[in-house]
């Protein structure tokens, strides 16, 4: 049996296809699965529609597939978000992230489990990156928070860069919106900005939505804050999403974490303006969400909210944006950094430099 850590849904797709799966049995499988349905769920009988050698595995698979992703500890918070601590089938953990009722009710799911970025304001990237997540794991996040509540959007803005972890990425997209009832601009790619996301985001059948982390248009600090973010200058990551947005059909969302004194400047204000008006662009502006030891504080809501209002006055369409759990103080990697204090287990990081899924499958567990 596949070991359930770093599971990819081109190998579930081979065993199902061992078991006698045509097309349309394989699709019937991945599909409840991804919405959280029984699987004999559906007018037609398991006995009348599924091959006897899929048919009897199917217990075990089931049931191999729930221990991807198990709930360990739920986490809400006042404005209608809700932090999920996830363990995987290895002993590690992940966060995932109801994101408020809605017209479009979403999860953020992880990528990775930590990363290897290291965005100095962010929890997640100070441990490094421990290893990548399987498409599987991907999509089994989902499967999960659907069985807590209606998901009709998944944003890749959870733990990990998503762009180091590409393939597995644009594997749990493909199926997500092909046969998991997610809309494709409603599926969300966010990364810091990345050669391969440019290059391989246009070619699938699937183009999600895409959402660049930008947090200054200044370069030399954007590589302070982003230290292991390739090199690109801001104006030169924009006109990259510009080509992207015109070729989806989806405005690209350009992610601004707000920290005091660092990029809620007036500077920054006129530098977003010349970078964004014109563009086929929505700016988020995000309150820092503040981390225990960390010298980063947000900065006041009326200095935000005056931030938001001078840039629409000047063309360029801004969401101020509220920061999730931030009163369950559950910044991202904050509820798996507990636990690990809580219970310590072994972690092995991976050098910044290598990101890599072999690597990371041998590191001792």
């Amino acid at each position: 049996m596949t070991e359930p850590s770093m599971l990819q849904i081109s190998t579930l797709r081979d065993r199902l296809r061992a078991l006698g799966a045509n097309p349309r049995h394989e699709a019937r499988v991945l599909r409840l699965w991804a919405l959280a349905q029984p699987q004999d769920s559906g007018r037609r009988k398991l006995d009348d529609f599924l091959p006897l050698a899929l048919r009897n595995e199917l217990p075990a698979l089931t049931a191999e597939l729930a221990e991807l992703a198990r709930l360990h500890s739920r986490h809400a918070g006042d404005d209608g978000s809700e932090r999920l601590l996830v363990d995987l089938a290895d002993g590690q953990q992940v966060e995932a992230v109801l994101l408020p009722d809605g017209r479009t009710p979403g999860l953020c799911v992880s990528t990775q489990v930590g990363c290897a970025v290291g965005c100095v304001f962010c929890m997640t990237g100070q441990g490094g990156l421990l290893r990548q997540l399987g498409s599987a794991e991907i999509v089994a996040q989902v499967a999960l928070a659907r069985t807590l509540r209606p998901v009709k959007k998944v944003v890749f803005m959870g733990m990990g860069e998503p762009a180091h972890n590409l393939d597995a990425v644009l594997e749990a997209i493909d199926l997500l919106g092909q046969g998991g009832a997610i809309g494709h601009k409603n599926l969300v790619f966010s990364t810091v900005g990345d050669p391969r996301v440019f290059e391989r985001l246009p070619l699938g059948r699937v183009k999600p939505a895409l959402a660049l982390s930008l947090h200054t248009t200044k370069a030399d600090l954007r590589a302070e804050l982003l230290p292991r973010a390739p090199r690109y200058e801001p104006a030169e990551l924009v006109e990259q999403g510009e080509r992207y947005a015109r070729a989806s059909g989806y405005p690209i969302q350009y992610q601004w974490t707000l920290i005091e004194g660092v990029n809620d400047g007036d500077d920054e204000v006129e530098g977003i303006a010349t970078l964004l008006v014109g563009k086929y662009a929505l700016m988020n502006l995000i309150p820092y969400n503040a981390v225990p030891g960390m010298p980063w504080r947000r900065p006041s809501w009326e200095r935000a909210a005056a931030m938001a209002r001078t840039l629409h006055r000047r063309g360029v369409l801004t969401k101020l944006r509220h920061s999730a759990g931030q009163d369950v103080d559950a910044g991202c990697g904050q509820l798996r950094a507990r636990a690990a204090t809580a219970a310590p287990r072994r972690m092995i990081p991976i050098a910044a430099g290598a990101p890599t899924a072999a690597a990371a499958d041998r590191a001792p567990r």
